[in-house]
């Protein structure tokens, strides 16, 4: 069983090795996501339809990945890339690409990347400060140990699944995470790019295990329900205009919960809609959208664990 310290110990374990982000923790952008969740806004869902161990941010998230990129490589442009990788995450993050319609790459809320960070002129000064061009760390896909396409592995989806694993899933100790860490091993893949995998064929498939019943888990009519519910609370919110789309990226997830619960009472649908969100106990009988599928098949000592 995970518990909060099972996080805070394998966060401490990706290293102090990146001295040079401790800098960058108290920019305004970044501590938004300090209230901005990695679970979509879950934790705000009927106990009926989640039992999370317990929270993780999408600040400490930003922040383990860059950890994790700078352990693995030493690379500083890589590192802050992954830093601001999550940096337009809406409130509520994938519950917007929900609203957007965007089931599938679920990645329309990445656009304003460009945006947030070119407004900053704490983060240009920042990376001046560290002789990093801010166009090396806006667009992060161009680093593969940071992001790369399914079924590869890189940090940010490391990160993600040993989250999981303690927050969702509740079966993944700090051990558990740090045996992960110490078996990753940086290859060159049938592509030519760098890709984070392992020297150790049982720790590929223990990820494989964690991230398969992750995505079966994200799959189910009840998470989906769900999401969509949450997106139509969104909407309704913008449609009746107690807030706009661009504020999403700007407030943070218990602002915008004050937001809804502030409207409902002048607003039956919006109401109906934030109680059933919050009490519901059965679910019903959903066409699930086409959404991402989340496969992983890692490398073992440079070759695909599955062929």
């Amino acid at each position: 069983m995970s518990v909060r310290k099972d996080y805070e110990d394998y966060w401490k374990y990706l290293g102090e090795e990146a001295t040079f982000l401790e800098k960058y923790r108290d920019l305004d952008i970044l501590k938004r996501l300090k209230n901005v969740s990695r679970l979509c806004g879950m934790e705000y869902a009927s106990s009926h339809a989640y039992n999370f161990a317990f929270s993780i941010s999408r600040y400490e998230h930003s922040l383990a990945t860059a950890k994790l990129v700078y352990k693995c490589s030493k690379d500083k442009s890589a590192t802050l890339a992954a830093l601001f990788h999550d940096i337009a995450t809406p409130v509520f993050s994938h519950v917007i690409d929900y609203m957007n319609r965007d089931y599938l790459l679920q990645e329309s809320t990445e656009k304003k990347t460009y945006e947030i960070l070119n407004k900053s002129p704490e983060v240009k000064r920042l990376l001046q400060s560290d002789n990093v061009d801010i166009a090396d760390v806006i667009n992060f896909k161009k680093y593969s140990i940071v992001d790369l396409p399914r079924p590869c592995l890189c940090a940010d989806r490391i990160d993600n699944i040993i989250s999981d694993g303690m927050t969702w899933l509740n079966v993944l100790s700090f051990q558990d995470a740090k045996e992960i860490l110490d078996d990753i091993v940086i290859y060159s893949n049938e592509n030519g790019a760098l890709e984070m995998g392992f020297s150790s064929e049982n720790t590929a498939l223990y990820v494989k295990y964690i991230n398969d019943e992750i995505n079966k888990l994200m799959h189910t009519k009840k998470d989906n329900y769900m999401m969509l519910l949450l997106a139509n609370i969104v909407k309704r919110c913008i449609d009746i205009g107690v807030v706009d789309y661009d504020e999403l990226y700007q407030i943070d997830e218990p602002t915008m919960v004050k937001i809804i619960e502030s409207a409902i009472s002048g607003d039956g649908v919006l109401h109906d809609l934030w109680y059933s969100f919050r009490t519901i106990e059965t679910f019903p009988d959903i066409d699930i959208p086409n959404i991402k599928d989340r496969c992983v098949n890692p490398l073992v000592v440079g070759k695909r664990l599955c062929r």
